[in-house]
């Protein structure tokens, strides 16, 4: 053997560690978030609210519109003294996600159709309900002309029927529901004007049912009222469909 040699021992080669601690406070993070989403439901973007409650006939929960329509009093219409469109809000707001309510019902009525540029529909299909017509948009121009946003309840109609009784707040909250708000064709929604189902119906007769029942469950919902007129306008019209449900509302037990 020659003299004596040393020998350099190879540095130990680090074995790649699971980093367990930063896995287990992503896991605890995100089931955080989850939770704090699930009991905070309102504080994040959903399309849930924007939707309006559909009268499926499989909803044993659902009254039906009739029985609603019981429940509501019937007087006089009171003076318009007062209404300003203000009373109620001040234009379309801005919703959650920065887009505002008008373009988020233009969504919700248009479906899967619907194309977007950030926040505006531009094009789509729309079987609009007041005239039962297909209309086909190619731009954001055609829709802005030919669709309005319409109160299915009359702001100047809940005025004098009991709105003007409720807080800004209430009032705020009516005229921005989704129950109460349906795209329509720009030209009916000008001769429906601040019409009650007695002085107004949809051409679109296939539509009025859903319509009376709506405008019945927004009064409901809001304490508002109807005229003895108004009342058996919409009585005739489920006259033709006693098994229409209202939509968006529930009666107490035992006055379904």
């Amino acid at each position: 053997m020659e003299g004596n040699q040393t020998f350099e021992k190879a540095p130990k080669r680090r074995r790649p560690r699971f980093r367990w601690r930063r896995i287990i406070a992503l896991l605890i993070l995100l089931g955080g978030i989850t939770f704090w989403l699930i009991v905070n439901p309102a504080s994040y973007e959903s399309e849930i609210i924007y939707q309006a409650p559909s009268a499926d006939a499989t909803d044993t929960n659902a009254p039906l519109a009739t029985a609603v329509l019981a429940q509501l009093e019937v007087k006089g219409r009171a003076p318009k003294t007062g209404y300003e469109r203000t009373q109620f809000y001040d234009g379309w707001p801005n919703m959650e996600d920065g887009c505002n309510l008008r373009q988020k019902i233009l969504r919700r009525d248009l479906g899967d159709s619907a194309k977007l540029d950030g926040c505006n529909v531009v094009s789509g299909e729309y079987t609009e309900p007041y005239t039962g017509e297909h209309l086909i948009f190619t731009a954001r121009e055609q829709i802005s002309k030919g669709l309005q946003i319409d109160h299915i309840v009359a702001l100047s109609d809940a005025w004098q029927k009991g709105a003007q009784n409720l807080e800004q707040a209430v009032r705020y909250q009516l005229a921005t529901d989704p129950l109460n708000l349906v795209a329509a064709d720009s030209s009916a929604n000008q001769k429906k004007s601040d019409g009650d189902a007695a002085t107004w119906l949809p051409s679109n007769k296939a539509f009025r049912c859903e319509y009376v029942a709506r405008q019945v469950s927004v009064k409901y919902k809001y304490h508002l009222w109807v005229t003895e007129a108004e009342r058996d306008a919409i009585n005739n019209v489920l006259q033709n469909c006693p098994n229409q449900l209202a939509v968006g509302v529930t009666l107490p037990s035992g006055q379904n």
